[in-house]
Formats: C-alpha cells, sequence, structure tokens
C-alpha cells in the first residue's frame, strides 16, 4: 500500500460497516475499493464526477454480491461452469497486503492498494484449487483507473486448474440511447440472449435500443464508449484478455432484478475485459497476469483519433 501524503491511502468503514479502501489522487480523483469481493465501487475524476454505476437498490450485504462498480468474475463467467454464476471471488472477504512488491521505479505519482485472496476451507469443497488472486488497484495522475490481476495456482498435488475471468464493470452514462460502443465493429460475438449462437457485428458502433448480452471474441486492446450527451468518453485498454462482454438489461429485465432499479437501465452500461471463450489452464507454480486501464476524456476526441500505438503503462 503506498502512503504518500494527504491519506492518498484509507482504510476505513462503509455501507453496513464493510471494511472499504480510498484512493486519492493529488489531483483529485479518487476511488474506493470494498474489501468485501475486491469490489471498486467508486471511480471519480478530479471533480468529483462518479464515471461508475452503483445501484441504489445494491445490497452491501455478505452474500449477495454488490450490484455495480467493477465486480471481480472469478474463477468462473456467468453460468458456464459448476459454480455460482460468476464465481465466488465477487462475494468473498479480500484482504490488504499491507507490503506489496513495489512499482517499477520509473513510474510516479501512483497511488495502490493490493489486495489479496486466498481460497477458504469451504471454497475447497466446491472448486478444490488452491490459489492466490492478487488484486492492484491503482490510481494515476491523470486520474485513470488500473486494476491489474495477477493468480496464481499454489496447487501441491501437481493439479492444474481451469477458469473463465471477467472485470464486470458498469459504467455511468447519461443515457443508454445516446451512447455508442466503438472497436467491436465486424467482430464475431456469441449472443447470450439466443443461447450463445455466434454472429457477426454489422453496425459501424454499437447502439442500444433493447436488452444486449454479448461476448465480443477477439476483440482489440482498446474499445471506447461515447457518451454523445455528457460529451465523454470512456476508453477501456486491456492486456492479456481477448474478449468483450457488453451488456444492458433493458427495462423488462431491470424490473426482474431486486437489487436494481426499473428505470436504472437508462444509465448503465457494462463493458467487461474477459477472458471466456477460451478458458485459462494454469499449472501449480505458473502466474496469468491481465490487466485493464480506464480513462475518461472530453468527448471531442473521439474514437477515430484514438492512436492505435498508445499501448497499456506497464505496471
Amino acid at each position: 500500500m503506498s502512503t504518500t501524503e494527504n491519506k492518498s491511502v484509507e482504510i476505513t468503514k462503509g455501507i453496513n460497516g464493510l471494511d472499504k479502501v480510498i484512493l486519492r489522487e493529488i489531483n483529485g480523483s479518487s476511488a474506493e475499493v470494498y474489501l468485501y469481493g475486491g469490489h471498486v465501487t467508486s471511480w471519480k475524476n478530479e471533480h468529483g464526477e462518479e464515471l461508475l454505476f452503483v445501484s441504489s437498490k445494491a445490497i452491501f450485504k455478505p452474500p449477495k454480491a454488490i450490484r455495480g462498480g467493477i465486480p471481480l468474475c472469478f474463477p468462473q463467467f456467468s453460468n458456464l461452469g459448476t459454480l455460482e454464476a460468476h464465481g465466488f471471488a465477487r462475494n468473498r472477504v479480500w484482504t490488504v497486503d499491507i507490503d506489496p512488491p513495489p512499482f517499477p521505479s520509473n513510474t510516479t505519482n501512483r497511488v495502490f492498494v493490493d489486495l489479496l485472496l486466498k481460497p477458504t476451507e469451504e471454497d475447497l469443497k466446491i472448486w478444490p484449487h488452491s490459489f492466490e488472486y492478487r488484486l492492484r488497484v491503482t490510481l494515476g495522475p491523470a486520474g485513470d483507473l488500473m486494476l491489474t490481476s495477477r493468480i496464481r495456482n499454489t496447487n501441491t498435488d501437481g493439479k492444474p486448474f481451469t477458469f473463465t475471468f471477467a472485470y464486470h464493470t458498469y459504467f455511468s452514462v447519461s443515457d443508454i440511447s445516446e451512447v455508442r460502443v466503438e472497436g467491436l465493429e465486424t467482430l464475431d460475438f456469441l449472443d447470450n440472449m439466443k443461447n450463445r449462437e455466434r454472429y457477426t457485428e454489422q453496425g459501424d458502433a454499437i447502439t442500444f435500443e433493447s436488452e444486449v448480452d454479448r461476448i465480443y471474441l477477439s476483440t482489440p486492446t482498446k474499445i471506447a464508449i461515447l457518451d454523445h450527451e455528457k460529451k465523454r468518453t470512456f476508453v477501456i485498454r486491456k492486456d492479456g484478455l481477448p474478449d468483450a462482454v457488453v451488456w444492458n438489461p433493458w427495462d423488462k429485465k431491470a424490473k426482474s432484478m431486486t437489487d436494481f432499479g426499473d428505470d436504472e437501465y437508462k444509465h448503465m452500461l457494462c463493458v467487461e475485459a474477459a477472458a471466456i471463450e477460451k478458458p485459462i489452464t494454469l499449472k501449480p507454480g505458473e502466474e496469468w497476469k491481465v490487466r485493464q486501464e480506464l480513462s475518461a476524456v472530453p468527448s471531442s476526441y473521439c474514437s477515430g483519433q484514438l492512436d492505435p500505438n498508445k499501448v497499456l503503462q506497464s505496471s
């Protein structure tokens, strides 16, 4: 945990007394992470505007996962396996690593916290594999939010394990019907609303007029969400995560979710960096490292001007 002046990293109590970590960047941006779920629930820019969506009806009470923010789907995405939907990482209590490995010396002004998850005896009964999951949540000097995941197979029985994964990020948008997603055009996707049948995206951008639940395959390292009304573009940069889930429940599904407001679908969009189509297999001692970096920029900076050569900042 980096400790610089002005309480850049603070552990405090959140909703219902759950522990959370607040990261504050010197230029005014901030992020909040609940130890329950290793769950980022807030990301604000230097003006204090919230960039993530969390439902007003979210239940901050175990064992229910928090609705919104950035849930971690591990070791299973959705119902693609024998575990509960989206696995168990998002409803376990993580610990703070108070002596984490440092950043490379060439990175400055980054505020971060490392959280750790290891399986409990109960977890080993439902998923009999020993692992260590290290999540680093970092705020950069420009207010960008980076999540780096390192998952290691710590089995002593010589057995590999296989998993699927997603950063289930809920972005806050002004009006879903005014939003477009760029960077996924011409790609194949699996339509979760049609038994994961495979289709090819035909539009020059993805726009929203009804429920959408798709897994886009072999996606680029950069995806943009253009919010016309807010004149804001979210840029998702991802490394090691080939898939991207795009989800909005629309009105009917929204009404069926107890922890989600009936009209809240209008103000959120999930675009999730993921590894789903080709599950990850780790042998004992092997580590898988992936990351996503989120930034919010004025929309005059439209996706046509995104520099394809700008790669993820090393961490």
